[in-house]
């Protein structure tokens, strides 16, 4: 192909093409390199005089975005140039060596985790940053996401809003309007078909192009819950985290209020999980063990028993908090989650410890308005300021079991909590039985509303006293007293019964309820 485009573009041969014009691979003869880039060329759908004046002004103001974009990454491609010629339009940008994740897909199979996660967290700034303009990408698939050669990050490619300046038309009232939606099938979500996409959308989109490079499989192969809208895909992926499924969840969820609200939020959903912790290992009760009658979600009961000071656990000072603000839901979420991430009423009426206990501080009485599961714990400003013995002392009841193996129940509780302040929530959620984990009430996002309790709202936990109630060969239970250290600065006091099972399969105690 000899065309020379602009007296300036050799054209070397034809990439693509569709309903809007062609993409073409040039050189710049003008350019002593003989710079190679890629030319779109586009045509717009109406041929008349006033549409074409008004296509002619907003492709400048797009082409002017686009080249303030491509400056501030180097994940957008760069804007070389804009002309029109013979009534069609022109756009001159950098080529990008790389494969599209289509094209890698095809080559090698199925991404891995850790690739997914790479991607997402390489990407999301970009986003963000995007997004910070008023501009919505609209077009984000495995088609228009390139893994660069030089360092294979990934590169943005294809935004829709030249795309669709293309489409003005005018409507029955004689305003300037869209005639084409901009967006690909099983990408893009409900609102953005209908003409309306938000930020969220992209995010959306991001999360299909994610359960694509996970499973191999395209939106269409994908099932719907009918009642719900929300995409059935982890069943083909059953080796991705709780982490990650729970980011993409959030981020394909069929309405907009119900996804991350910004690139940012979604960033730090990723990452509050992104350590690297062992898998969870499923729990395997044995067919002697006895099942353990079912605990209503409640409030706690007093006890009088022997108990057992703990020293607190190590707190844990975040860097920089980040604040959120989720609204309604976020109360909700943390309700739901408080008193180890399962219940969160805030528990009436402590019980006092035995006179001939060491003395514990006791933090003040929340309110009775607390008294039921969908009620956020009460907060407090006043801080617990005596400190507890440095060294205390175990006391067991008789009814613990005697194993040497066997850790005590008590110890798994300080455990718990010890793993929730040092951030490792993978560890912590692993002792919960899977009928907790995918308890959608308790959990109405899975580990995401668990490390969104913890990793966002939480800075400590403070466990004052854990008692055992009772125990035998496969089950016990515990009674564990704690204050929350919020991120706000407030302290918030609770109670939680804990249900043990033994899990002799793999040698420890596992949540089975709490209440």
């Amino acid at each position: 192909m000899q065309t020379l485009l602009n007296n300036r573009y050799q054209v070397i041969e034809t990439l693509g093409g569709g309903g809007f014009g062609e993409t073409f691979l040039a050189e710049d003869t003008q350019m002593p390199s003989r710079r190679r880039c890629v030319i779109k060329q586009l045509k717009p759908i109406q041929n008349n005089p006033q549409v074409y004046q008004l296509v002619q002004e907003r492709f400048q103001r797009e082409a002017a975005i686009l080249e303030d974009l491509g400056g501030a990454t180097d994940q957008i491609p760069a804007l070389y140039a804009y002309f029109q010629s013979e009534g069609q339009f022109y756009v001159v940008q950098e080529l990008i060596q790389g494969q599209t994740l289509t094209a890698k897909m095809q080559q090698q199979g199925r991404f891995s985790e850790s690739a997914v996660k790479e991607i997402l967290v390489n990407l999301l700034p970009v986003l963000e940053y995007i997004h910070s303009k008023r501009i919505i990408h609209r077009d984000i698939k495995p088609d228009n996401i390139i893994l660069r050669d030089r360092d294979g990050k990934p590169v943005l490619i294809d935004f829709g809003a030249v795309r669709e300046t293309m489409g003005t038309v005018f409507n029955s009232q004689g305003n300037p309007t869209s005639s084409i939606i901009i967006g690909t099938p099983g990408y893009m979500p409900s609102e953005q078909a209908m003409g309306r996409p938000v930020f969220s959308s992209d995010l959306y989109s991001l999360g299909m192009t994610a359960i694509y490079l996970l499973t191999g499989k395209q939106p269409q192969e994908l099932e719907t819950d009918p009642r719900t809208g929300e995409i059935i895909w982890s069943h083909y992926a059953l080796n991705v985290s709780p982490t990650l499924a729970g980011v993409i969840d959030k981020a394909i969820a069929y309405h907009p209020r119900d996804r991350f609200a910004t690139a940012r939020e979604m960033l730090q959903s990723l990452q509050i999980g992104a350590n690297t912790f062992p898998p969870t290992q499923p729990y395997n009760p044995q067919p002697v063990a006895s099942t353990p009658p079912t605990i209503p979600v409640s409030p706690g009961v007093s006890y009088q028993q022997q108990t057992i000071p703990v020293s607190p656990a190590p707190s844990y000072q975040p860097t920089n908090p980040q604040p959120t603000n989720n609204g309604q839901k976020g109360v909700l979420i943390a309700s739901l989650i408080a008193g180890g991430l399962i219940v969160g009423a805030a528990i009436i009426g402590f019980a006092i410890a035995n006179n001939k206990q060491p003395q514990i501080a006791q933090s003040p009485q929340p309110s009775n308005e607390s008294a039921t599961i969908r009620n956020q714990p009460q907060e407090t400003a006043t801080p617990n300021t005596t400190t507890p013995s440095p060294t205390p002392s175990v006391q067991v009841s008789p009814t613990t079991p005697t194993s040497v193996e066997r850790p005590s129940p008590e110890q798994v509780i300080q455990n718990y909590y010890a793993n929730i302040n040092q951030r490792q929530f993978e560890n912590s959620w692993n002792l919960l039985v899977p009928s907790l984990q995918n308890n959608r009430k308790l959990h109405p996002n899975g580990y995401l509303s668990y490390i969104d309790w913890w990793g966002n709202r939480v800075q400590s936990v403070y466990v004052s006293q854990v008692n055992l109630l009772s125990a035998n060969s496969d089950t016990a239970t515990v009674n564990a007293r704690l204050e929350y250290t919020m991120k706000t600065g407030k302290t918030v006091p609770s109670s939680v019964n804990f249900s043990l099972l033994w899990d002799a399969a793999n040698s420890r105690w596992v949540v089975g309820d709490v209440r």
